[in-house]
């Protein structure tokens, strides 16, 4: 999934894993009803709550709720009642989940532009497996190491290492699931080359040991 508040025109970069059909679905929420989340969630403070731009990431229970939207949005006579319920119920998880409250209100910046953002995700993505270079991201966004470490933790919430962490263990995930390549092998295709070192920050991520994640898949 690709997350981004309104502004800028969004780019976005995917790839097929297989032949099969695909659908893209883009969801737009009013800012009106945005606006009445982030009030609900922040109270006061609501006013200082930005969403983070973050491409390619996985959310469960978000897509139980797109989900359940695309299928009413089918329906020979769809609800508004019904859409706006599920509508608000997204909205509440986006502000509980992914917006960073700034300190000096509307005029400071949430983080990195989102088009430097995505640059440098998908730049992370491509080059899963390289040793991981805060010199080399910064460069990717034209600005020194500092701050850019600190934009990119004010639009993530996390710093750009772990961001990368979980960019290798989502990969890992799909591996696991969709190949019959070994762990180790797996391991190495996302830059582990200690197997143990993977297994540890695998089970800490998901709570299963990698050969246990693929059998419960």
């Amino acid at each position: 999934m690709f997350l981004t508040a309104a502004g800028a025109p969004y780019d976005f970069r995917y790839r097929t894993l297989t032949s099969e059909p695909y659908e893209i679905v883009l969801v737009l929420l009013s800012v009106p009803l945005f606006n009445e989340a982030l009030q609900d969630v922040f109270g006061a403070n609501a006013a200082n709550a930005r969403l983070r731009d973050l491409s390619g990431f996985e959310d469960p229970q978000l897509i139980a709720l797109l989900q359940q939207l695309r299928d009413e949005a089918m329906r020979p006579a769809a609800s508004r009642v019904f859409v706006r319920g599920i509508a608000q119920a997204i909205a509440i998880h986006l502000a509980r989940n992914y917006t960073a409250v700034t300190e000096n209100g509307r005029g400071e910046t949430s983080g990195l532009p989102g088009f430097k953002l995505r640059r440098v995700t998908d730049w992370m993505a491509e080059h899963l497996a390289e040793e991981f270079s805060l010199a080399r991201l910064a460069e990717q966004a034209c600005m020194s190491e500092f701050h850019f470490n600190r934009l990119f933790k004010r639009a993530t919430g996390v710093p750009p290492s772990q961001y990368q962490i979980k960019l290798r263990l989502d990969a890992a995930r799909r591996l696991l699931r969709e190949t019959k390549k070994s762990v180790i092998t797996i391991a190495n295709e996302v830059g582990y080359s200690n197997p143990s070192h993977f297994a540890q920050l695998f089970r800490k991520e998901t709570g299963l040991a990698p050969t246990e994640y693929r059998r419960e898949g």
